[in-house]
């Protein structure tokens, strides 16, 4: 499909389903975010745990360079290996190095069904095992979720199926294909999910429910928000295996900057979305909260990670980045935006630290 930068996220989604296709990348706000900006950023989303971030399913971009020259780099093509990938150079650029106007994104034909499995656990490390056991057995889920104790404590109540009072952790696991392959793979995760569960695995498949359950999900971050009016929320990246270790960091790093803090996110990836909640009236708190990030990512960093796993960098983590990358990767960074914008005339400040 050939679309403008304009074009929205689910206008994308809806031409594709009504053709028997899928476009698998699926970044919150679908309705909000544009096919552009998700290019800007490399966006990502629940699903990007099996089908890969919006750049996986991009083969050519139209952008604009300085001083005005009109860019074209791959197309509607399987292969393409004439000259450097200035493609995948554009994709995650942040609008650094041009600005994206047009796009081929590639297509799939849609699954036939798809199904969520959600467990509920005692704490984080119950539920990490969990995560732990599915990934351990081979299960190859579409998506595969995490919200921590405050996260649930903040959305639990509009939860649309059978839950837990209270619950340290939740893991979703959702699984799409062949009728078959569903049903074959949900039976997997209920049998990996259900050791040291609250409750049964609860399994939705009807479709009209799983839409709902995902209405849901997008809304965890409206939900935290409500508790205090705002908050600071960093998306960072881990090894997977030290999710558990990065979650419970993020709590005691409230504590420490006299913070409520939660996190949820993307599991199967080691992408937490650390939020600190605060009243954005309160200019102590706001102080604190900024405080409170720039711990998170030192803590990210120390366990081997990243400060961004899909929000990318903009004007808030530029400070970090030689941190993250080290002074090589920055000055290399710095030479190619000096190719493509010489007078440094696209977003100046974000993104790449400049001398």
């Amino acid at each position: 499909m050939e679309v403008e930068a304009g074009v929205r996220t689910g206008t994308v989604h809806r031409i594709a389903r009504e053709n028997g296709l899928l476009f698998p990348p699926d970044p919150g706000a679908s309705e909000q975010s544009t096919i552009g900006g998700n290019i800007a950023t490399n966006a990502g989303g629940p699903h990007a745990f099996r089908y890969g971030v919006t750049g996986s399913w991009v083969t050519g971009v139209e952008a604009v360079v300085p001083p005005g020259e009109v860019l074209t780099s791959g197309g509607p093509l399987r292969k393409n290996v004439a000259g450097l990938d200035l493609t995948s150079l554009m994709i995650g650029s942040e609008g650094t190095l041009g600005i994206v106007t047009s796009a081929w994104l590639r297509l799939v034909p849609a699954p036939e069904e798809r199904s969520v499995v959600v467990g509920f656990y005692e704490d984080t490390h119950a539920g990490c095992d969990a995560i732990a056991m599915i990934m351990g057995s081979g299960i190859q889920p579409t998506a595969l979720e995490f919200l921590d104790r405050g996260a649930l404590e903040s959305s639990l109540g509009s939860f649309p199926a059978m839950a837990p009072d209270r619950a340290g952790m939740a893991v979703i696991a959702e699984t799409d294909g062949t009728a078959e392959e569903v049903a074959r793979v949900v039976g997997e995760l209920v049998e990996a999910m259900a050791e040291g569960a609250l409750l049964p695995p609860v399994t939705i498949v009807d479709h009209a429910a799983i839409r709902d359950f995902w209405t849901w999900r997008d809304g965890v971050s409206i939900a935290v928000t409500a508790q205090r009016g705002g908050k600071i929320s960093e998306d960072v990246v881990v090894p997977v295996e030290l999710l558990a270790e990065a979650i419970e960091e993020t709590v005691r790093i409230g504590e420490s900057h006299g913070l409520p803090a939660c996190s949820w996110g993307h599991a199967g990836d080691g992408n937490l979305h650390s939020s600190f909640l605060v009243d954005l009236s309160d200019e102590d708190q706001m102080q604190r909260g900024k405080e409170a990030a720039a711990g998170i990512f030192d803590m990210a960093m120390r366990l081997g990670g990243s400060i961004s796993g899909e929000h990318g960098i903009g004007s808030l983590k530029t400070a970090h980045v030689e941190d993250a990358l080290g002074p090589v990767a920055v000055r290399l960074q710095a030479e190619i935006k000096k190719v493509f914008d010489p007078k440094l005339l696209l977003n100046p400040g974000k993104k790449i630290p400049l001398p």
